[in-house]
């Protein structure tokens, strides 16, 4: 088993007001206390960063935001950046999510300056890549996953790779019911691994590479039981506090 400590990140999207993070928070803290063999991150909408940190302050769940400009500040209405972020105690962002990418037609070259500038601030980026459905059936997924890890990840020197967390996300498993098989996971999160070893292998085998797409509590001890996946970002079943329990419950080593 890998010494790699699992990772439980819940990226709510736009999804849950204020009030629903608190009665969350005040479901899901006494749940997951005796977890101290995981990071458990939260990752709800803006208004909600602030209560959720000042809830789990005393507890070892950290809070993440979903996205953040690569500027500190300018004139860029609708977006937060790192200064704004860590003023307010986030410990994380998430960058380059499917529906960034998709909907907000987030590139490569942006998501390079944005984990530079994550990591500058004391950010940890949970950085996530995956294909498509056509390109997985164009057996194009190599390809995607290596533009891009390779392009996101280009401005970040060497020694502090690792303190990157990528979460490998198909697209075609978003939201969709559909999960990747344990193979298809593993063979995809190997291949980013070994990506990053081609840089350099001490990254490679620190670094923690997570599993995401309709992870539930049925089928993410099988998942997590791979050596190659070290943890998850859970999308709908993260807003259940006893489902999202129970993934973390099933990620302990």
């Amino acid at each position: 088993m890998s010494a790699r400590t699992p990772y439980i990140a819940a990226n709510w999207k736009m999804h849950k007001t204020i009030a629903e993070t608190e009665a969350f928070l005040g479901e899901l803290l006494p749940a997951v206390a005796e977890a101290d063999d995981v990071d458990v991150v939260i990752c709800p909408p803006y208004p909600s960063l602030v209560p959720a940190i000042e809830l789990s302050a005393r507890s070892r769940v950290r809070i993440a935001a979903q996205n953040m400009h690569e500027d500190e500040s300018g004139a860029f209405t609708g977006e937060v950046s790192a200064p704004m972020l860590t003023e307010i105690g986030t410990d994380a962002v998430v960058l380059g999510h499917s529906e960034r990418r998709t909907h907000f037609n987030e590139t490569d070259e942006a998501l390079a300056r944005k984990v530079v500038t994550a990591l500058d601030a004391g950010l940890e980026p949970i950085l996530c890549v995956g294909e498509t459905e056509a390109e997985r059936d164009a057996e194009a997924t190599e390809s995607v996953l290596l533009r891009q890890v390779t392009r996101d990840l280009g401005s970040v020197v060497d020694r502090r790779i690792a303190d990157v967390v990528i979460a490998y996300e198909p697209v075609w498993a978003i939201g969709t019911g559909r999960t990747a098989t344990p193979d298809q996971a593993d063979e995809a999160t190997s291949f980013i691994r070994r990506t990053v070893a081609g840089r350099s292998t001490e990254a490679a085998e620190r670094l923690r590479i997570l599993y995401g797409g309709s992870v539930k509590p049925a089928n993410a001890a099988e998942l997590m039981a791979r050596d190659s996946i070290d943890g998850a970002l859970v999308g709908g079943a993260s807003l259940d506090p006893a489902d999202f329990a129970a993934i973390v419950e099933a990620s302990r080593p």
